[in-house]
């Protein structure tokens, strides 16, 4: 069977490792040795679960989606990561990441974020055990994701916009490894998705993998079954993914249906589709599927969503898409606003731009009656506002 986790080296296949600065190195090796000794520790354990169920509020609901289901034919369920404390999964990660970062004796966090939420997430937890947070934030999503910055704010961070570049998550993902650079004895960086260096693809999958943990046993609750025919979630570096996808990727019959930002389209030149784009390269310290330039130069992406606009891809998803254990769609920025509309007006849930690629699939598909299929919901629109009221005739959009 073709193995889907990371090796003892930090690859996921050809993809993944840790490429680093020297004097990171210190840093990343010892959280290397540690982290799964920590994360299997029954005390933390016990203590990660007790706050992902008082203070996030976990389970999160798998919420059958009747009218979505009549329309497309078949069993749709929604995992509602929308319902956690701050909005989207991104707390499932932040709450396991600081509970070891106290264990590792570091005093101060730095993170990255595009859409906000892991911003947002971050901020919250440092709040909760009372030490200080940075947050790089890229300028344009300063702009366009302006109410999770007063959240950040208010929570007690400092959120720092970074102008270079696209002004973006790539960006602010480099200003956060600068500063991580620059103070590798007592900050410890907290990122928000399965990209970066060996350990951090594998530790943030298995924090997200309370998802697909829960799914099985909530399907066997509602379904008689463990495991759905299909799994859909949105791709940008690919956390919520690999929390939907984990305890599900040795299982053959689940089909993994994963869709990115195509943007103004994928041969636009105004796109995020990373996976139908991108060529092996090193980003962030990880080797996996970039954008770049003939010459190696990294390409700037471009969707509408903050939050998936990266030119890289974890490389856990690279590696799926390889092997064909995954099948990945391009949704564009008005497939992804229509279906964002269209759950909207049948559920009565106005789902994050982010999730709203997931459910921009269904149209692209064709599923059996019996058909049971898991999306992944991943956050709520509240922060989307803005952007969704510049669409106009939204009450045609479905």
């Amino acid at each position: 069977m073709q193995p889907y986790n990371v090796n003892e080296n930090g690859f996921y296949g050809e993809y993944g490792g840790a490429y680093i600065p020297e004097i990171l190195y210190a840093s990343v090796e010892n959280l290397k040795n540690n982290y799964r000794k920590v994360l299997d520790d029954p005390q933390f354990q016990q203590e990660y679960h007790a706050l992902l169920r008082d203070y996030v509020g976990r389970p999160s609901p798998l919420y059958l989606a009747q009218r979505l289901s009549n329309r497309y034919n078949c069993r749709i369920y929604l995992k509602r990561e929308d319902l956690n404390h701050t909005g989207a999964h991104k707390i499932n990660n932040t709450i396991g990441q600081i509970l070891l970062a106290r264990r590792m004796g570091k005093t101060r966090i730095i993170a990255e974020t595009g859409a906000g939420q892991h911003g947002v997430a971050t901020a919250t937890v440092c709040a909760l055990m009372n030490m200080p947070c940075v947050v790089y934030m890229g300028a344009t999503d300063v702009s366009r994701q302006h109410l999770n910055v007063k959240r950040m704010r208010m929570l007690g961070a400092e959120v720092i916009p970074v102008t270079s570049g696209n002004r973006t998550l790539k960006d602010a993902t480099n200003e956060a490894i600068r500063d991580w650079c620059s103070h590798p004895s007592d900050t410890y960086y907290i990122i928000g998705s399965t990209v970066g260096p060996h350990p951090y693809p594998d530790m943030v999958a298995r924090l997200q993998s309370v998802i697909s943990e829960e799914i099985r046993w909530q399907l066997q609750e509602k379904e008689s079954r463990e495991t759905p025919d299909y799994l859909i979630a949105c791709v940008g570096g690919g956390s919520n993914a690999a929390g939907t996808i984990f305890h599900f990727l040795d299982e053959p019959s689940v089909r993994i249906v994963l869709t990115e930002a195509a943007g103004k389209g994928v041969d636009s030149g105004q796109s995020a589709a990373t996976i139908h784009l991108g060529r092996l390269g090193i980003i962030h310290g990880s080797k996996t599927l970039l954008m770049q330039s003939d010459d190696g130069q990294i390409e700037e992406p471009y969707s509408i969503s903050a939050g998936l606009d990266y030119p890289g891809i974890g490389p856990l998803h690279a590696h799926l898409a390889k092997t064909g254990r995954s099948e990945v769609w391009a949704i564009t920025d008005d497939e992804a606003m229509n279906a964002a509309f269209e759950l909207t007006q049948l559920e009565g849930i106005i789902p994050a731009i982010e999730s709203a690629h997931a459910l921009g699939v269904l149209k692209k598909k064709i599923f059996r009656p019996e058909d049971v299929v898991v999306i992944c919901l991943s956050g709520r629109g509240d922060k989307d506002m803005e952007t969704y009221s510049k669409i106009e005739n939204s009450t045609k959009k479905i």
